[in-house]
């Protein structure tokens, strides 16, 4: 391929140039950002209602209900949406514009219609080219769409990416969804299908807590920190092209027409006919009820150094790790614990706690590129004595989070929790990896319980022993410790000696990203 004459005469290459332009990147100044906050929690409203008696006789303490079915997942959402009387707050990293992605958005209009005031905040990762299409949501009196930490639109997001590492490239991994200021979602689940059992192609094992009580303003008090941090701007100032009344009116009516040819589908059907649809109508969910707390990460921590930890969440979560006696269980899909992080499961290991791990194979990842960074701990861990598991991307829909309501073609984990001697457990957004801890935000629940922990243990040992592979260590004939995943099909036990399920070329291209110093990204 030929240079453009061009970069000849002015001896500019085509890379320098890319950089000459992204430095000249810029975001709107001539604005005001408006602050809002989250109204205080009110009695007598219809989301609130459905817990009270239980609040009532729980003083002080938080209920929670484990959403650890897709569909149930999304019904969740979409019930307390239509029963939200003064405010939708929404938290999101990625907002797919597929079918539980229009259904979500569907509810929230319905509810602005109401005169419910809604707030969504979504990270700009994935918002690429839909900034018009996020303004004419915008337009709605009662609807404030906003985004975190925005590129610039006057120069491509690649040259970005290089120019700004470092700061586009650290983002708002959290995900929160709070009615009234009194019932809350919070967990792993973005808004997508493949999050709530609704994509064929892929389906995510993933969890979310729904909490009710003292911590639900907390969450609150994360939301409002993000939503008039500087970071945050509204999608008027980003968006370029004019929204019209024309083009509000055809959106409303395609979205409309969408939703109707929708209404007969196996999907909405199942949500019609969920179970925990007609338990939150009838004011009949069993929550578990204790102590509880919500720990975040303060969205300055994306303007800061890696090592101003006043801003991470990481502190308050070390504790519970370093005081482990007797268990420690870890479900993470991204697991890149690092030196340190090595070095403590070691330490619990030899102090003889019982460390066990599940995390996803290479064939049923997402992000392949992060197994390269778990692939150079994987036998250190095992010969500490750490138990280490990984996701059969052929569990299709037996995983945690799946109604069965469609097979799927991969299954993949993307639940992030961990257990603490079977009596605290965190459920969040949080990964077990250098980006998770060092360079997104995100948010979770720590909850004192040993119903939750007893239903967390008996899904991970049932989910292990039948729908993952077990890995171990053996010595070939030179005496070095060679890998092996074990697994039982049907009644018959088998062995793999690479990668299980992985092509050579993934294989090949993982391990050739094993060498470069890319942890801190992972």
């Amino acid at each position: 391929m030929g240079t453009d004459p061009f970069f000849i005469k002015w001896g500019l290459s085509p890379f320098l140039l890319c950089l000459a332009l992204a430095g000249c990147a810029t975001l709107p100044t001539d604005f005001e950002r408006e602050e809002s906050y989250a109204y205080a929690p009110a009695a007598g409203l219809v989301a609130g209602e459905n817990f009270k008696r239980e609040l009532d006789a729980h003083p002080g303490q938080s209920g929670y209900d484990l959403l650890d079915n897709g569909l149930d997942a999304f019904v969740a959402r979409a019930v307390l949406a239509n029963r939200a009387a003064r405010s939708i707050d929404a938290q999101y990293y990625l907002f797919h514009n597929d079918l539980t992605g229009r259904l979500f958005v569907d509810q929230l209009l319905k509810a602005a219609e109401r005169g419910v005031r809604v707030r969504l905040l979504i990270d700009d990762m994935a918002a690429e080219g839909r900034d018009l299409l996020v303004a004419v949501f915008d337009s709605h009196p009662n609807l404030a769409v906003r985004i975190f930490n925005p590129f610039s639109r006057s120069t491509p997001r690649a040259t970005q990416y290089v120019t700004g590492f470092g700061k586009v490239t650290r983002r708002m991994h959290n995900k929160t969804f709070t009615v009234d200021n009194q019932i809350s979602v919070v967990g792993g689940r973005n808004i997508g299908d493949e999050y709530f059992d609704a994509n064929h192609q892929l389906v995510f094992s993933d969890l979310d807590v729904m909490v009710a009580g003292p911590l639900v303003p907390d969450i609150s008090r994360s939301f409002d920190l993000y939503w008039n941090h500087e970071l945050t701007y509204p999608i008027s100032v980003l968006n370029r092209t004019p929204v019209t009344l024309e083009l509000i009116a055809n959106s409303q009516q395609e979205l409309e027409a969408f939703v109707a040819e929708q209404r007969d589908s196996d999907y909405l059907r199942a949500m019609r006919e969920s179970d925990l649809a007609r338990r939150i109508r009838d004011n009949d969910v069993d929550l578990y009820w204790g102590d509880a707390r919500v720990v975040y990460d303060h969205p300055e921590k994306v303007l800061s150094g890696q090592d101003a930890e006043k801003y991470h969440l990481a502190p308050a979560l070390r504790e519970y790790f370093r005081n482990v006696r007797e268990e420690l269980v870890i479900i993470s899909p991204y697991f890149v614990p690092g030196k340190a992080g090595a070095a403590l499961f070691k330490d619990l290991a030899d102090r003889g706690v019982r460390v066990r791990v599940v995390t996803n194979s290479l064939a049923a990842t997402d992000v392949a590129i992060v197994h390269a960074g778990y692939m150079r701990y994987r036998k250190r861990l095992l010969r500490a004595g750490v138990e280490i598991h990984e996701t059969d991307t052929k569990a299709r829909a037996t995983l945690r989070g799946s109604s069965g309501l469609r097979g799927s073609s991969k299954a993949s984990l993307h639940t992030k929790s961990f257990i603490f001697d079977r009596k605290h457990v965190f459920i969040g957004s949080l990964n077990l990896d250098p980006r998770s801890l060092k360079e997104n935000t995100e948010i979770g629940l720590i909850l004192d319980s040993t119903d939750a922990a007893r239903e967390m243990i008996e899904w991970f040992e049932s989910y292990t022993d039948n729908e993952a592979f077990s890995l171990g260590l053996v010595k070939d004939d030179r005496g070095y410790d060679q890998l092996r995943w074990y697994r039982l099909e049907g009644s018959d036990p088998k062995t793999w000696r690479t990668e299980p399920h992985a092509s050579f070329w993934l294989r090949f291209v993982v391990g050739l990203a094993r060498i470069l110093p890319i942890e801190s990204q992972l």
